[in-house]
């Protein structure tokens, strides 16, 4: 495997996860990774369900510590860097800029989990809307919540929504969404941003990786070239699955490297 780098993975401290990050840690080294990147979920405003509340509000400052005493633990075995998966919402913008700047993350990952405060996880997202009008709406607002919203590093699962939509990828097309996809990738390219290929999808049914390949070559089309991978592993058998197709998407659309981000920086290695 020429991927050896996770970086999108959470522990328990994401409350959607069922191992400890010590369980995840462990399961990485044995798995012959050399660097992975925890990236907790942080979503201000996220309109929990009645029993969920809290789920993904992290106490950024247990995690830090633990994650500090995992990494002296395991600094001979493998590499681990403090990330975080922030939820951008429009009404959440300024809770974003302040958390964004509370700590000294390696790793900031931009997610779209809700849209206009719905998340479409649940059916209710695509009441009252056509597919395309529901899957059109997500991306738009993927790209206003840009606008507002730069301090990040990486954007996530860019095609989250097909994961859970009526014929989930069945009808999804680039070219339906290009105009407003295009934007998105130019806005990440033109800020220097990158994008992560998600490969948990697959274990959702879908046909590809996120994102498609359709999107991914236009991205290097366009001159990207940030481009880390995440299996977006909740638990321990997750890590790394998957990797193998991430390989063979990248090499498809042109790419030599992928990107490991530390320090806010992008760091390539090249692909066999």
């Amino acid at each position: 495997m020429a991927i050896l780098s996770d970086q999108h993975m959470h522990s328990t401290y994401s409350g959607d996860a069922k191992d400890t990050m010590e369980t995840m840690i462990l399961s990485a080294i044995d798995k012959g990774l050399t660097h992975i990147s925890f990236t907790e979920h942080m979503d201000f405003g996220y309109p929990y369900l009645k029993g969920e509340e809290g789920m993904f509000d992290l106490n950024t400052d247990a995690y830090l510590y633990e994650l500090l005493t995992m990494r002296a633990k395991y600094q001979d075995k493998i590499r681990i860097t403090f990330g975080v998966e922030l939820g951008l919402d429009l009404a959440e913008v300024r809770n974003n800029a302040i958390y964004a700047k509370s700590h000294e993350f390696d790793l900031i990952i931009a997610s779209i989990h809700t849209v206009d405060k719905v998340d479409p996880y649940y059916p209710q997202y695509f009441e009252g809307k056509t597919e395309e009008e529901a899957y059109g709406l997500y991306f738009t607002r993927m790209y206003e919540n840009l606008l507002k919203f730069e301090n990040f590093d990486i954007l996530g699962h860019i095609d989250y929504i097909v994961r859970y939509g009526p014929n989930k990828d069945e009808n999804y097309r680039y070219e339906v969404y290009k105009d407003t996809i295009d934007k998105i990738l130019k806005y990440l390219i033109e800020h220097e941003k990158g994008l992560e290929i998600n490969t948990a999808g697959l274990r959702r049914g879908l046909k590809q990786v996120h994102p498609y390949l359709d999107v991914l070559k236009k991205y290097k089309e366009l001159g990207g070239e940030i481009v880390t991978v995440g299996s977006d592993a909740h638990n321990r058998d997750d890590i790394a699955k998957g990797f193998d197709k991430a390989e063979e998407a990248l090499k498809e659309c042109g790419f030599k490297y992928y990107s490991i981000i530390e320090n806010r920086i992008a760091e390539y290695k090249k692909l066999a």
